[in-house]
């Protein structure tokens, strides 16, 4: 598909800088752009690729000022990256508008008969609904995945190969749950016994994702011991997650790769965890809270809407000057042992007087 420059701008009302009719057919990297392609610049540090970019239209914030001349058409908007976002969505569905909506249950696969299916519903070859399970309409089901007994997936929801959603569980509406991910997996629950071994506390809880939730591949979010562990609506979970019983994960709150949040935690609205951030249980974590990644948050933050760095996490700019003074250290060593020696001698300078 072929798409002009006016085009774009109109979708996206961007102001343009450039030939309106100059058309692009595929979306590329800006680095490794060519003619024909569409580009994006959100981040500062791409800036120097505006001026060698082979790319034919670019899209760039309004207040970009420019320091050199630029070949490439360009499509000025308030929010780069989001309009690019916009673009990639519409372009996607028009994708998928061109290829349809895959409907019908693809053989061989287990419907139970008390499972109860909504119309354009898309069951992929050898997945497997369980008893009382509810599947809403246009729900997409792909090949190899395990919807238990007793489960729920809302309307427009995509349950991609390979998912597993325990008996029980509730997804919300168009909720995209990506490859290998499981929900509703038992719980970490182990009480220690007198004899030193551990017994097993049975978990009759369940998982609850609210609406518009995304989860990455290979996520694993644990059914509650008890109640729910609930992710409420418009999260976003990367790859490789691990989500605790009972934790309960704020609206519109985005969390990268790798990381970790132990039992009973509750995390508030509007946050966002970077990779590989570890929650120890049973803490509460105030709504805008921004963690860096790799850190390690051992107690409750009460105040909204701060930064964090390092393990135990604390505020981020102190971290940064801790971090500063750390990599001195051998340095100051250095020059306190000087200073030991300059006062001896000044002492020993003083008693022969």
């Amino acid at each position: 598909m072929h798409f002009s420059a006016l085009q774009i701008a109109t979708i996206l009302n961007g102001r343009l800088e450039g030939d309106p009719d100059i058309k692009v057919h595929v979306i590329s990297k800006i680095e490794e752009a060519n003619e024909g392609s569409l580009s994006f610049i959100a981040n500062p540090k791409y800036e120097e690729f505006l001026y060698s970019t082979k790319a034919s239209i670019l899209i760039i914030n309004e207040d970009l000022q420019l320091t050199k001349p630029v070949e490439a058409t360009l499509i000025r908007v308030k929010d780069a990256y989001g309009s690019f976002a916009l673009l990639l969505e519409k372009y996607n569905r028009i994708l998928s508008e061109q290829k349809g909506h895959l409907k019908g249950i693809q053989q061989p696969s287990y419907v139970a008969s008390t499972a109860t299916l909504g119309a354009n519903v898309y069951i992929g070859a050898f997945s497997y609904i369980g008893e009382d399970a509810r599947i809403e309409d246009n729900v997409q089901i792909y090949p190899g995945s395990y919807i238990g007994d007793g489960a729920q997936v809302g309307e427009n929801a995509v349950v991609f190969a390979g998912v597993k959603i325990y008996h029980h569980c509730v997804i919300g509406k168009r909720v995209i749950i990506h490859a290998g991910t499981v929900i509703g997996s038992d719980g970490f629950g182990f009480a220690p016994q007198q004899e030193g071994n551990y017994k097993k506390v049975p978990q009759i809880g369940n998982v609850v994702i609210e609406d518009d939730v995304e989860i990455g591949a290979n996520t694993t979010i644990d059914r509650a011991t008890i109640g729910s562990t609930v992710v409420h609506k418009g999260v976003k979970l990367d790859n490789l997650i691990q989500i605790a019983h009972n934790v309960e994960i704020g609206e519109n709150t985005v969390i990268a790769a790798q990381t970790g949040v132990s039992g009973s935690t509750k995390v508030g609205k509007n946050c966002m965890f970077g990779g590989q951030v570890g929650l120890v249980g049973h803490i509460h974590i105030a709504d805008g809270t921004r963690i860096n990644a790799q850190s390690g948050l051992s107690k409750s933050v009460a105040e909204p809407n701060m930064a964090l760095n390092g393990t135990p996490a604390f505020d981020y700019k102190s971290s940064l000057k801790s971090q500063a003074i750390f990599r001195n250290l051998p340095e100051l060593e250095k020059r306190v042992k000087e200073l030991e020696s300059l006062i001896k001698q000044l002492i020993l300078e003083k008693e022969r007087i």
